[in-house]
């Protein structure tokens, strides 16, 4: 079994799986906010939130310490939330895509050529961008009622409150530079060959069907 990429390509497929696991994994993690509402833990993700309040029986305010996503695209807390979610949810996924071709490139001889390789350099560039804006969106958010329950009234755009960042912000925002600036380099250098041989190939066999016989011919 071979491997279309050379050993910088290798190391750039091991990065693209870590950049892409860590942002992606970020992404669904509600530890982007972290607070306390009522004596408890809380936190926040973009679509998701860890510990809400909720009213009894009895019409009394309590903390039920669960954590799950918002009951529709609508009710997350602000505009740019619901931005935020779509953008680093597209960015994320591009870095999947590219991370698992990546992989497969390391298996299958012949799969990602030199061009190949920089086209899904720019991928990852767009999708570390595109998540990149995503935790600059997600300032914008902390204005919000539901936020100020929990960051004080002091919070504000770009103003914490009582609240700090959680480590998958910071997470997210290493893998998208990593994969923006780290991964686009190296996606320069993985290809082996420097065209996709295999649809030359193919086109030439469209093209001529006896085009693999006179090949081997000549070379005899």
């Amino acid at each position: 079994m071979g491997s279309s990429l050379t050993l910088v390509g290798a190391l750039w497929a091991f990065l693209s799986f870590l950049t892409a696991v860590a942002s992606s994994a970020s992404y669904f993690m509600p530890c982007w906010l972290v607070g306390s509402q009522m004596g408890k833990p809380v936190s926040f993700g973009t679509f998701r939130r860890c510990t809400y309040p909720a009213r009894t029986e009895e019409r009394h305010l309590v903390m039920v310490e669960e954590c799950g996503r918002y009951a529709s695209f609508g009710a997350i807390p602000s505009l740019s939330w619901q931005i935020c979610t779509v953008v680093t949810g597209i960015g994320c996924a591009l870095l999947l895509l590219v991370a698992l071709a990546a992989i497969l490139g390391c298996c299958v001889e012949e799969l990602i050529s030199r061009m190949m390789g920089r086209f899904m350099g720019a991928a990852q560039f767009v999708g570390g961008l595109l998540i990149s804006s995503g935790c600059a969106l997600y300032p914008l958010g902390w204005n919000s009622p539901e936020i100020q329950q929990t960051c004080g009234n002091a919070s504000n755009q770009f103003q914490l409150g009582t609240c700090r960042l959680g480590w998958a912000y910071y997470c997210m925002g290493g893998g998208a530079a990593a994969a923006m600036l780290i991964c686009t380099w190296l996606s320069c250098f993985a290809g082996k060959h420097p065209k996709p041989v295999m649809l030359v190939k193919s086109i030439m066999q469209s093209a001529n069907p006896y085009g693999v016989e006179l090949e081997c011919c000549l070379k005899q």
